[in-house]
């Protein structure tokens, strides 16, 4: 699906069945459910979809036989920042950002506790997102220096592209994403043989181009036609043209059913689903309706040396023991281990090198063999 119909618009981030929205990227739900505003969206944004609604293709799940894997519980995966990136400071629902340049400030519904930093390193900023504070919600930018252009310069894990200013609060990249894309660099580069990649909901394509920079082959799904522009773009910059990226524009659901009739296998396989979101014809997509099936078929798209299956889910109102779980029944006989938990990232300080506290930003599940 998509990471941009939504990602723009974005909540329903890529979509499998979403193309646009990347269904609200933000905290993990276990532990703080989402504001009450939030689940009391507009009814006729839900609703809207039904009559255009395309027939959705599915297939029934397989009967998994053997033992489930071994298991890691809880991991918690830190970044502290990279690259350009560094979370500064967080606190009263709002964090306060690095990316390159720009001091950012954006919502953030987990920071319940109260600013480290004094209020006049906050008011020094280049940008504050402003409007609705839902992670769905359209806003606006205010720019309290100078109007800044809607790109700017980034470079994250060796690669460069461009952050961008969204009508949904977001920049172009979600850097707690990092501890999963060094995991992937590291897995393909030590691989000493082709690796194949295939980044489901992949948006702007910083993943894509991480996996393609360490010598993997790469097949990019993403509903949305303007997320796979914004990539293609980020391919230039990064100066990776002839890397061998495959773009696919399409519902992922849709792509992921082909590959598999087709025979066609991944040893690494990304997906980063949203909790909702719409495919270019109108394509449904549900995490916990979905989930299941999506995942069902991502197993059967590993190849035979395969090196891991990486699931990361946002906003959605459930421990991660529920995505552990489906991971372990999903891989039933396929050995290795299953490690789950959160994803979080640790303040850094003005400095980027004065560690503070942790802000958890989503759950993962993550299938590797023994």
């Amino acid at each position: 699906m998509s990471a941009l119909k939504n990602k723009e618009r974005r909540p329903a981030k890529k979509v499998q069945a979403a193309g646009p929205k990347r269904a609200a990227r933000g905290p993990a739900a276990s532990a703080n459910p989402q504001p009450a505003r939030q689940a009391a969206r507009p009814p006729e944004k839900a609703a809207k979809p039904a009559a255009v609604t395309a027939p959705a293709e599915t297939r029934a799940l397989l009967a998994r036989q053997g033992e489930r894997p071994a298991e890691r519980v809880p991991v918690i995966l830190e970044s502290s920042g990279a690259g350009d990136f560094h979370l500064i400071d967080s606190g009263k629902g709002l964090k306060l950002e690095q990316y390159g340049p720009y001091r950012i400030v954006r919502p953030e519904a987990q920071a319940l506790w109260q600013p480290s930093l004094p209020a006049h390193v906050w008011e020094k900023t280049d940008a504050v997102f402003t409007g609705d504070t839902d992670e769905d919600g359209m806003g606006r930018w205010r720019f309290p220096k100078d109007v800044l252009g809607e790109t700017w310069p980034l470079s994250l894990l060796g690669v460069d592209f461009l952050g961008r200013f969204t009508a949904f609060r977001h920049v172009g990249v979600f850097p707690e994403q990092i501890v999963h894309w060094d995991w992937m660099k590291r897995r393909a580069e030590e691989a000493n043989r082709p690796v194949k990649v295939l980044n489901l909901f992949g948006y702007t394509g910083v993943a894509s181009l991480v996996a393609a920079a360490a010598g993997a082959e790469v097949t990019h799904v993403d509903a949305s036609k303007k997320a796979i522009g914004w990539a293609r773009e980020n391919q230039a910059l990064a100066r990776l043209e002839k890397a061998p990226i495959r773009w696919i524009c399409e519902d992922a659901m849709k792509f992921i059913l082909r590959e598999e009739r087709r025979g066609n296998r991944y040893d690494i396989i990304l997906t980063d689903p949203p909790k909702f979101g719409r495919g270019p014809n109108g394509e449904v997509w549900q995490l916990f309706d979905h989930l299941p099936l999506m995942l069902d078929i991502c197993r059967e798209l590993l190849s035979p040396k395969a090196i891991g299956l990486v699931l990361t889910a946002y906003s959605i109102r459930a421990s991660f023991y529920s995505i552990h779980e489906l991971m372990r029944e999903t891989m039933r006989g396929a050995g290795g281990v299953v490690e789950s938990g959160e994803l979080v990232i640790r303040e850094a300080g003005l400095d980027g090198k004065s560690p503070g506290r942790a802000l958890s930003t989503s759950l993962f599940s993550r299938w590797v063999p023994a």
